[in-house]
């Protein structure tokens, strides 16, 4: 196992336990301020409800859109009072993940590690806001494109370096929260394609030289397999951990008894295996990118795939996963369509809005939908142009925000 050393920040700690008798935040629009004397102890606050030392709870979720211009300066769109400030610089990224705190920017050899400073702290049945200073953390390295999966659960990195295999690496996620990367484990795999993905204790190891998920502890030590044929994406919802296989998917759920691996097979007669899935950050059901028009909805809850074609080709596609099972998707000339989960049917399509971004080989892989329980965002980096979009009222674009920087790479943080 190997360390790496963050820069010099002000110490962060969070990720407390669930304790009884939880009071939901002020609902004043002020935000609480936090006890002096407890802040220098560097106790929680809050009775240590996902607060930590130096932040402030607040009355409601502190959301932005943080991007990351074609030259590495990260943004901060704060979408209340729609203000911009540059929270730093990293090399030029080609990828970008995020849980809603911490952004992952990847590219050859290395992961940036950026902490937005801002987050919400779930308690079941209800919600704790935080701020915090923003920081650049700093990188981790390793040899090879990064693969980085990341949900509340942790964050796991998979540097694929072809022929030559590849390094899995899972991150302490509680040291990270206090601003250290480190790593609790790096394993060395002898295939290329393949990922880790974080679950409670340990992580999910899909080696595609194998043809199996291992099920790790936090020490990388193997606790079972399943099969898993040729892996392609993962994600966390609230019902377990989701790895696609060319023949479905497995679902990793976890209790207090442990975590079982259950397998949930394709349909026959459907499209093609999904590649990625996304979906509103915590839901069940989630939405599988294919290859062509169709897409696929996985409800986690159900074990069930149920698959739909959007009668035209599409680059992007998420699950909003409302009280309509409304699907979202971005279609390949660049227009954002609504579609009804339940039935397929097309409820509404915006005008091209990001064409000339989706055209450009150089800029369409950073090109992102991201949802949240009201709306759903979109980066234009050639537009130079961040939408929120309503997917409730027609795909209707709420707001447009103009950018001096081209958004390469976003997401939605706060959340």
């Amino acid at each position: 196992m190997r360390t790496r050393a963050p820069l010099s920040l002000i110490a962060l700690t969070a990720g407390a336990a669930l304790l009884a008798g939880c009071q939901a935040a002020p609902s004043d629009s002020a935000a609480a301020t936090p006890d002096a004397d407890a802040t220098a102890r560097g106790e929680a606050l809050g009775d240590g409800h996902g607060a930590i030392a130096g932040a402030r709870e607040l009355a409601e979720p502190a959301l932005h859109l943080t991007s990351i211009g074609t030259d590495g300066a990260v943004h901060h769109l704060d979408l209340i009072d729609e203000q911009s400030e540059v929270l730093g610089d990293i090399a030029p990224a080609d990828t970008l993940d995020s849980e809603g705190r911490f952004l992952f920017a990847g590219r050859e050899g290395e992961v940036s590690i950026i902490d937005s400073g801002v987050w919400t702290w779930n308690h079941i049945d209800h919600f704790h806001y935080y701020e915090a200073p923003s920081r650049i953390l700093g990188e981790l390295e390793g040899s090879g494109t990064p693969r980085t999966v990341t949900s509340d659960l942790g964050v796991g990195v998979y540097f694929d370096d072809g022929d030559r295999g590849g390094e899995a690496v899972l991150l302490d996620f509680d040291a990270l929260k206090k601003g250290d990367i480190v790593e609790s484990f790096r394993l060395d795999l002898d295939a290329p394609g393949s990922l880790v993905a974080p679950i409670p204790g340990g992580a999910l190891i899909a080696d595609a030289g194998s043809g199996e998920i291992r099920r790790v502890d936090a020490s990388g030590s193997e606790l079972d397999t399943t099969p898993c044929v040729d892996p392609a994406g993962s994600i966390a919802t609230n019902v377990g951990v989701v790895i696609g296989c060319v023949d479905g998917a497995v679902l990793a759920v976890s209790d207090a008894a442990g975590t079982a691996l259950e397998s949930i097979p394709y349909p026959a007669g459907g499209p093609s295996r999904a590649l990625s899935f996304a979906n509103r950050e915590g839901r069940p059901t989630v939405a599988g990118r294919t290859e062509s028009s169709a897409f696929w909805l996985l409800d986690t809850r159900e074990r069930s795939w149920t698959a739909h074609d959007a009668g035209q080709p599409i680059v992007r596609v998420t699950a909003v996963d409302d009280a309509d099972e409304t699907v979202v998707a971005l279609a390949a000339d660049g227009s954002v369509i609504v579609i009804s989960g339940a039935t397929g049917e097309q409820l509404s399509r915006t005008e091209p809005l990001v064409a000339a971004s989706v055209a450009d080989p150089a800029l369409a892989a950073g090109v992102d939908l991201v949802a949240d329980q009201r709306r759903t965002y979109l980066n234009g980096p050639a537009e130079r142009t961040l939408f929120e979009l309503d997917p409730a009222d027609g795909g209707r674009v709420a707001r447009s925000f103009a950018t001096e920087h081209a958004p390469a790479l976003f997401t939605e943080t706060g959340r």
